[in-house]
């Protein structure tokens, strides 16, 4: 890692893309704390206190700390996540959205743009649900003082500033993709996660370690550490295990040439769904639980989704909510493997190249054993996942250790820091071979 990073300075051009990076990021941080006009910044703040950290944060992660600040870049880029996963299910159920996906770099330019009109709806959408739904309620300050066509203005203008925000937000990370180290998107939510750490450490402690004596400070430092570093190294493995599927291509005549019959590899990684599995489950089970919150109604069913009150051990009937997460993690799993990975299409395409797996007959059969295959490697995924959100929630419910990052925070800071330092890698490479066939 560090190699790679030492050796990407050395890089002129590469050295500019990271210092554009970071400029950019620097922008993004500066906008998480600018305020939009005539909005109270204390009001979600006040509001969101009574709410228990555990429903709320995958929300804080990814903002930041911008929604419960209300500052312009409060919705952060959610919204663009949404409106991708959208796509990606939209993408298997029109044909018309497959057709365009399978045109190469022009098709997947065409879904770019429509995602990102979806991203300006969705932004449009949420934006006007906040302004109307909590601007009477001390989101516009002094809301009761004001005419109706002032107030109409302040929610038009809190509207045009939250959306825009996700806009300006969204233009960012594809700078960093075109002229910068790519994976902008990635990186953009990577340093909204990395800026709530500083006080998330303080919490574990001045709850674990401060209040005690210095040998047992130094004891509960030292499993606190081990058990991060432990989730990292899980990660790791996970993020880059893969199955490699042997495929041998058969030799073709053409003229006095004699082409193909290579040997090659299908990899099939553990992780395919990567950490959306947990987005899917979790989101699912703690929307209705903030709606609720946030409108001030409290129910006691509310509990047994809500991942706060998991694994504690003064309640432990609520922990029948964390074998509905668990069950819901595993089906969301196979679900986005399924839309991600198509087994049927795999064995076709290897079949008019003339690929064959050996032992495996070409057609049905390959894509059967695939199909076999995958469901072994997802269900190994899909343990490494539950293993990596467990951790935290268990923490949580036996230690009252409440912070706003998590497994899914860690999946991604690990994830996106590999796949960036592959893609400095890979830039490195092909500026080392342009320079060796330039002499």
């Amino acid at each position: 890692m560090f190699k790679t990073l030492v050796g990407a300075f050395k890089n002129k051009d590469i050295r500019k893309k990271i210092i554009y990076t970071l400029l950019i990021l620097v922008v993004v941080r500066v906008g998480s704390l600018l305020p939009i006009p005539g909005v109270d910044t204390n009001y979600f703040s006040s509001l969101l206190s009574g709410i228990n950290t555990g429903d709320l944060s995958y929300l804080s992660a990814f903002t930041g700390g911008s929604f419960e600040r209300m500052s312009l870049f409060a919705l952060s880029i959610t919204p663009y996540i949404t409106s991708s996963i959208i796509m990606q299910l939209l993408t298997i159920a029109i044909p018309k959205l497959e057709e365009m996906q399978k045109e190469g770099e022009d098709g997947r330019k065409k879904i770019a743009s429509i995602t990102r009109y979806v991203t300006i709806g969705l932004s449009l959408i949420e934006s006007i649900a906040m302004a109307v739904g909590f601007g009477r309620s001390g989101l516009i300050k002094d809301s009761a003082q004001l005419s109706t066509l002032h107030y109409v203005v302040c929610i038009i203008v809190v509207v045009a500033a939250l959306t825009a925000g996700s806009a300006v937000l969204m233009w960012l990370g594809e700078r960093i993709t075109e002229k910068g180290v790519g994976n902008g998107i990635s990186i953009v939510l990577l340093i909204n996660i990395i800026s709530g750490m500083p006080s998330d450490f303080a919490t574990l402690y001045s709850t674990f370690v401060a209040p005690k004596t210095p040998a047992k400070g130094v004891l509960a430092a030292a499993i606190i550490l081990a058990i991060l570093i432990v989730m990292v190294v899980l990660v790791c493995f996970l993020q880059d295990g893969e199955r490699r599927i042997p495929v041998q291509y058969s030799q073709k005549v053409s003229g006095r040439r004699t082409v193909g019959g290579q040997s090659t590899n299908i990899p099939l990684k553990v992780n395919t769904a990567g950490v959306m599995p947990i987005i899917f489950a979790s989101s699912l089970m703690q929307f209705p639980v903030i709606i609720a919150q946030l409108f001030g109604k409290s129910y006691e069913w509310t509990r047994y989704l809500s991942s706060s009150y998991w694994c504690r051990v003064e309640a432990p009937k609520y922990s029948i909510g964390l074998i509905v997460y668990i069950v819901l993690l595993i089906i969301f799993a196979y679900f986005y493997t399924s839309i991600t990975f198509n087994p049927i299409e795999v064995a076709d395409n290897l079949k008019k190249a003339g690929g064959v797996i050996p032992g495996i007959t070409p057609g049905k059969s390959t894509s059967e054993y695939l199909n076999k295959i995958l469901n072994y490697i997802v269900f190994i995924g899909a343990v490494g996942l539950l293993i990596i959100a467990l951790i935290p929630i268990m923490c949580t419910g036996f230690f009252n250790a409440s912070v706003s990052f998590g497994g899914t925070s860690i999946i991604i800071i690990v994830g996106v820091v590999l796949e960036t330092l592959k893609q400095i890698e890979s830039q490195m490479c092909n500026r080392y071979y342009k320079g060796f066939l330039s002499e």
